[in-house]
């Protein structure tokens, strides 16, 4: 392990995301959180895969402008049936549309992930195909009565009572839930800092 300092480097998950932010604590990453601000539009004629890395990217930036001493990460979460992004549902209604259009089909849930430090960021994109048993209109509706669909991309969320509509999935389980762990690990490695099951580290390749 030459070249690696002591001490852990400051990370910054740019995201709100209570699920990211647990899975960063189940692999030892400390970290604080700062979410961005930034448009999240979808620009026209921009594919599921560019729209995720974008916004990825664009997250990482918008906080290592501000903090250029810290690692950011950053993440973006899109599902992808028929060709139509879904992000997450503005209301019930919404949801319920969501739901009934992702019922007893495969669908494809995209998360870019993004790595900033200073002036360097890299991004990248996993996807993965994920598959529902088919949902009758009232199991629908006690769904979202949960109130677990209504801040989720595709008005889903496999790490709770969705895990109880998901019947397969073929990809990284951790991208669905909105982090895709070892690819942003890798960008990690790209900026300079490694991962040892205890933190990250910077060697001497971060700059």
């Amino acid at each position: 392990m030459t070249g690696r300092r002591s001490r852990h480097p400051r990370v910054i998950l740019a995201s709100g995301s209570p699920r990211r932010r647990e899975l960063l604590t189940l692999i030892g990453v400390a970290h604080e959180v700062r979410p961005a601000d930034i448009d999240e539009t979808v620009i026209d004629g921009e594919s599921p895969t560019a729209h995720t890395e974008r916004l990825a990217l664009a997250k990482a930036q918008a906080v290592a402008a501000v903090e250029p001493n810290a690692l950011v990460l950053a993440a973006d979460t899109i599902v992808v049936v028929d060709d139509r992004i879904l992000g997450k549902p503005r209301n019930a209604g919404e949801a319920g549309e969501m739901l009934a259009a992702l019922s007893g089909r495969m669908h494809t849930v995209v998360t870019g992930v993004a790595a900033a430090y200073g002036d360097s960021a890299h991004a990248d994109v996993e996807q993965v195909a994920v598959t529902f048993r088919p949902l009758s209109t009232e199991e629908i509706l006690a769904y979202i009565a949960t109130g677990e669909p209504m801040d989720k991309a595709g008005a889903y969320g496999i790490q709770g009572y969705g895990a109880t509509i998901v019947e397969r999935i073929d990809g990284d389980y951790f991208a669905v839930m909105g982090l895709a762990v070892v690819r942003l690990l890798r960008l990690c490695t790209k900026l300079g800092f490694d991962y040892t099951f205890d933190g990250l580290f910077p060697t001497d390749a971060a700059r």
